[in-house]
């Protein structure tokens, strides 16, 4: 469909150059350094484009908060609906759902393109946004909604859109990836490292999203849909957060000489059924060769297998201010140049439609920590609960614990009366399913005192 809203096209820089009217939604940290780059680069972006960007307004939700040198107070309007029906361009990034869903919306009614970095939006609900740019013809644009800096959307989209991509796993959240190299440089603890996070301005205040992994599902749910020509939801990724991550796994990853990551993991899953894919977050063992393992503070990194392209790593800035909104001028040359030639850009690619894989489904190699009663026959009766589930241990490593650990009142090993020990199993590649079985064994028998981590190993 071709726009029915064309630019507006009249000279006003005295250059022969056409103006595009630009909205921008949100002066946040983001916001801020996007209007700094039109401003401070207006001249060369203007002949990138081939016309010049105009700033019409910023939408905020406070008109008198500061906002620095680089917001002109004057352009600052609470009215964000006003302000969209005017834009040929909408910078959305103000993040969340409502009301960016529907001012993007109505922006595309009105004939604007969009470039936006709401990663959570375009998981939960981008197939609604896909369908309205189509309808209007209009572009959708989200660089920056994946990994900051880094060029990946794009060369997904474009670079590799004639290869097969394979699988997909990366480092995509600065905040965690912070933390837990903290824990693995320092010693410090989970709570330690995530206060010295906040301090720096690598987590939130409340820092629930990148914890607990929402933010990384979010990301991988926009990889999967991109690699895999397939829709996949914020709903269908498997999400697991750090917050779970001890000292003792740490320790226990060095001495295997691996690491630990939070990675989203989006791959191609074949079988007798026909090919399906999966999408899952979840912190893991790495080896400390693997090239995500040396990705390190709030860096974000992302791996990509394709089939004749063979293995990629795309590495850089994955969060902050100037970084964002380097991603988000890409896009916004790119779409303003489609504008003012009358066409648009690439459009949602979901012919595939290929099935989700359950967890339970994938098989993995586990790490397993557990506490247990120090007496003989232990190790016997653990390694017999495992392979009768068809699971096949690689590599054990047993410690004594000072302390005798005495179960909660009630256990079922309350009142063994017995010394404790550690054992970290590693095992080969098993079923989820078998494994959740396991543990479920483990949590009944009077031998085990606790099951202290269940890690998943990857990149081996």
């Amino acid at each position: 469909m071709t726009n029915q809203h064309p630019a507006r096209l009249q000279d006003t820089s005295g250059e022969g150059l056409p103006t595009l009217r630009v909205a921008v939604l949100g002066a946040g940290t983001v916001g801020t350094e996007v209007l700094r780059l039109i401003t401070e680069q207006g001249d060369d972006l203007a002949h990138r484009i081939g016309g010049r960007l105009e700033v019409i307004g910023v939408a905020v939700r406070d008109l008198a908060r500061d906002r620095g040198v680089h917001v002109d107070p004057a352009l600052l309007t609470e009215d964000a609906s006003a302000l969209v029906r005017q834009a040929d361009l909408v910078i959305e990034l103000m993040g969340g759902i409502e009301p960016a869903r529907s001012l993007i919306l109505e922006a595309m009614e009105h004939g604007a393109a969009v470039v936006t970095a709401n990663k959570a939006l375009l998981a939960q609900d981008g197939a609604t946004l896909y369908e309205a740019a189509d309808r209007h013809g209009v572009d959708l644009s989200f660089e920056a909604a994946v990994a900051g800096a880094i060029p990946l959307v794009r060369p997904v989209r474009e670079s590799l859109a004639g290869d097969r991509i394979d699988r997909m796993m990366g480092i995509v959240n600065g905040t965690t990836n912070y933390i837990l190299d903290a824990m693995a440089r320092t010693g410090a603890s989970f709570d330690d490292a995530l206060a010295t996070a906040q301090q720096l301005g690598y987590a939130e205040a409340d820092p629930t999203a990148d914890v607990e992994g929402h933010d990384a599902a979010a990301k991988a749910s926009i990889l999967a849909s991109l690699a895999f020509h397939s829709r996949v939801r914020l709903a269908d990724v498997h999400c697991e957060g750090i917050t779970s991550v001890s000292d003792q796994d740490i320790a226990a990853a060095e001495r295997m000489g691996r690491t630990i990551k939070l990675l989203s993991i989006v791959e191609r899953v074949p079988g007798e059924g026909g090919e399906r894919i999966s999408a899952r977050v979840y912190p893991a063992l790495i080896p400390s060769t693997h090239p995500l393992a040396s990705v390190s503070e709030a860096f974000n990194a992302v791996f990509i297998e394709a089939d004749a392209a063979g293995s990629l790593m795309f590495y850089g800035q994955g969060a902050g201010g100037a970084p964002t909104a380097s991603a988000v001028l890409g896009d916004v040359v790119t779409a303003a140049r489609q504008r003012l030639r009358g066409g648009v850009g690439l459009r949602e690619s979901h012919y595939a439609a290929l099935e989700l894989v359950p967890l339970e489904e994938l098989r993995s190699a586990f790490y397993v920590s557990l506490r247990v009663q120090d007496r003989p026959g232990v190790l016997a009766e653990i390694a017999g609960t495992l392979s009768k589930h068809g699971i096949s241990i690689s590599t054990i490593h047993q410690q004594l614990l000072e302390d005798d650990l005495e179960p909660a009142e009630g256990s079922a090993a309350h009142g063994a009366g017995t010394g404790s020990a550690h054992i970290g199993i590693t095992t080969h590649r098993a079923l989820e399913s078998a494994m959740t079985a396991v543990l479920d064994v483990f949590s009944s028998t009077s031998i085990v005192l606790g099951v202290d981590s269940v890690l998943r190993i990857e990149g081996e």
